[in-house]
């Protein structure tokens, strides 16, 4: 099998498309279909920020459900699930995009979307391990040790990042360069910090290149080790780039 590695589209539903067009989808009855059987895997944050959180949600979950993609969540997709099931969560962030999208459906649609996606979100794996344990998708990366552990600690990682418990000025956490250290043999595919261009350390690639931040949505082709992109249509913003 190979496969189609999307991450962090963050509501940007039309860039999506057009990337899985472009990385040679037909969109059929709402379940992508590529004439040489390959599958997408979604990277997690699908929501929050962009303009169609709710659009995407319908599109990941429905093919989801019918086993023609598959799925691992992000930080903002735990967040989301948190904020469903009526925990106390912080409204901000990009949340409050989500929020109001569901705020304009009726009772009935809220409800629908709501049950599909915390169905979505626990019914997928923290990461996948694909393609006999050569590729690895994880949301904010893996250490090489960990890959096969399921602890709190790893789950955090996954979701969170390497964090080192500082903050930015705007509240957004520092995070280590993890994968500088990467010594496995998996490729790892992840996002959950923007980049400019996709970056490739080690055997892992963040392909997050923030297109919900004006830049694009990039793809990562396995096993041909080559990513493809389609421009975003939202302003550019140039502060979301750090150096890792």
């Amino acid at each position: 099998m190979a496969y189609d590695i999307i991450s962090d589209i963050h509501g940007c539903y039309d860039e999506m498309t057009a990337l899985i067009q472009k990385l040679g989808y037909t969109i059929k009855n709402g379940v992508p279909v590529h004439e040489e059987g390959r599958m997408l895997v979604f990277a997690g944050d699908l929501t929050d920020r962009g303009p169609k959180s709710i659009e995407v949600i319908r599109f990941v979950a429905g093919a989801y459900e019918k086993g023609a993609v598959r799925y691992v969540p992000g930080n903002h997709c735990n967040k989301l699930f948190r904020y469903l099931k009526g925990n106390p969560v912080k409204v901000m962030h990009g949340l409050e995009t989500t929020a109001a999208e569901l705020e304009e459906l009726s009772k009935e649609e809220r409800t629908a979307v709501s049950e599909q996606f915390m169905k979505l979100y626990e019914t997928a794996p923290l990461y996948d391990i694909l393609h006999n344990g050569e590729l690895v998708v994880a949301h904010a990366g893996i250490k090489a040790d960990d890959i096969g552990k399921y602890t709190r600690r790893v789950k955090d990682f996954v979701l969170y990042g390497d964090v080192t418990g500082e903050t930015y000025p705007d509240g957004r956490p520092v995070r280590r360069d993890w994968a500088a250290a990467y010594n496995g043999k998996a490729w790892v595919v992840y996002g959950h910090t923007p980049v400019k261009e996709p970056r490739k350390v080690n055997r892992t690639i963040n392909i997050d290149t923030g297109c919900v931040f004006g830049n694009k949505l990039t793809g990562f082709r396995f096993p041909e080790i080559e990513t493809v992109s389609v421009p975003s249509s939202l302003p550019y913003d140039e502060s979301r780039f750090r150096p890792i």
